[in-house]
């Protein structure tokens, strides 16, 4: 028996949980590399605000880190008690990536804690830098390992099913399968792209409040360029990922572009209203959905038209496929009128609405992410296990599930705020100029 109230309340609940450990499982995948970045060319040019960037970006990591541990726990509890019937049909499945995931992020967190307690420890600072090596390379497998379990959910393979089991695993082959590849260099280039760009946001707020201090100027110049290189990076890997869904899930491509008919020449619809079957107001690219799906701008794209209707992903996914390509065309092209600003020294790039531009970044790149997930979940629907299990059939029949998603909305609230105050707090009484002067560092040079 399905209880739908069941599944309604389920399915909320794993989306709330997944929006809110999103935004901590990013930076904690994005930050240690800007650390090692913002440490390595510190030691390389000798600069100690570079050093002093690291420092300060790695007590504030500590704090996500924590947070994003509650939440990465409560996705695991939700999983048996949401989704018993799902864990019952995969879970010996996806038990050896999620084991995976765990291993890395304790070799994460040792390596942390011992970069953390040995700062000023090292006459060579370059053996303290390489304490961020397993960091960076922990924080972004364990991304690894969880995008591998998303994956299997999205193309399952490497098993037979026998009599409703699934039966020969073949664990090696259903970690690779066919997802894996697009969906690891995406979430990972994306993360390091936003995390660039939230680092960028503080540091033109601080400029924007009126602070003068090189300081800033040197964390907005590293992060608005590292911002650049990996928002063009994971626009290109956007390309592959549409070739993927053309292969593998061409019903989430057809609903995410309102493709409602199979036909060649395919063109690519932007924003619009979607009345009945009949797509108004949109901004159509011609051939651009048939270069997209097949590198050919003549090829077929299979619509809408070849699917039962009730295999067919909610259509709204179009409008958060939409969000986040323009938004990612917004960083892009802020990242560009930056850098080459900085090189033929525009005075555009030093007023103060520009500053706001940049601070935009921060939050519009989260929002992205919040959409590319938000697009792959949804898009998967209406199976949680494509072509195999069905969300409905894989949800609990309790009736307690309204009042856990309250419980937990509860516990996000107070995560939220209470890491927001205390990251506030801890930057506010250890000001760039009171560490400066206790290093003994009295000036600033330029930035380059």
């Amino acid at each position: 028996m399905v209880n739908e109230k069941a599944v309604f309340y389920s399915r909320v609940l794993t989306e709330l949980t997944l929006s809110f450990h999103i935004i901590y499982a990013t930076i904690g995948v994005g930050i240690p590399l800007m650390i090692m970045i913002a440490q390595w060319i510190g030691i390389k040019k000798n600069d100690p605000h570079y050093i002093l960037l690291a420092r300060r970006w790695a007590r504030g990591f500590v704090i996500t880190v924590a947070v994003g541990v509650v939440t990465g726990t409560a996705i695991g509890l939700q999983l048996s008690l949401l989704w018993p019937r799902f864990m019952e049909l995969a879970g010996h499945i996806i038990a050896l990536p999620l084991f995976m995931e765990t291993f890395a992020f304790f070799f994460e967190a040792i390596f942390l804690g011992i970069y953390l307690y040995t700062w000023d420890r090292f006459e060579n600072q370059k053996k303290h830098l390489m304490l961020l090596i397993p960091v960076a390379v922990g924080a972004s497998f364990s991304a690894v390992f969880i995008t591998i379990v998303n994956g299997l959910m999205n193309a399952p393979q490497g098993f037979d099913i026998q009599d409703g089991q699934l039966v020969n695993i073949r664990p090696l082959l259903a970690m690779f399968n066919p997802a894996v590849p697009t969906k690891v260099s995406h979430v990972l280039v994306s993360a390091y792209m936003t995390c660039a760009f939230v680092l960028a946001s503080i540091a033109a707020f601080r400029l924007l409040r009126g602070s003068q201090h090189v300081y800033h100027k040197k964390a907005l110049f590293l992060t608005m360029k590292l911002g650049l290189i990996f928002s063009i990076a994971t626009a290109v890997i956007g390309d592959f990922s549409g070739k993927f869904l053309a292969e593998y899930q061409p019903e989430k491509l057809a609903a995410a572009e309102w493709h409602l008919e199979t036909e060649g020449n395919a063109p690519l619809i932007l924003y619009g209203i979607l009345d009945q079957e009949e797509v108004k107001y949109a901004i159509k690219i011609p051939y651009a959905l048939s270069i997209l799906a097949h590198s050919s701008p003549t090829a077929e794209v299979i619509g809408l038209d070849q699917f039962p209707k009730d295999e067919i992903p909610p259509l709204y996914i179009h409008y958060l496929f939409d969000s986040m390509v323009t938004i990612g065309m917004i960083t892009v092209l802020i990242g560009l009128i930056y850098w080459i600003g900085t090189i033929k020294n525009w005075k555009l790039i030093q007023t103060k609405w520009f500053k706001w531009l940049i601070f935009l970044t921060g939050p519009l790149s989260i929002l992205a992410i919040e959409a590319g997930w938000w697009l792959d979940e949804v898009g998967r629907q209406p199976w949680i296990l494509r072509g195999i299990m069905k969300t409905t059939a894989a949800a609990t029949t309790s009736g307690q599930v309204d009042l856990m998603l309250l419980l937990f909305s509860g516990l996000y609230i107070v995560l939220g705020i209470g890491s927001i105050v205390v990251l506030i707090r801890m930057f506010r009484k250890n000001t760039i100029e009171q560490e400066l002067a206790d290093q003994g560092i009295e000036k600033a040079g330029d930035y380059v």
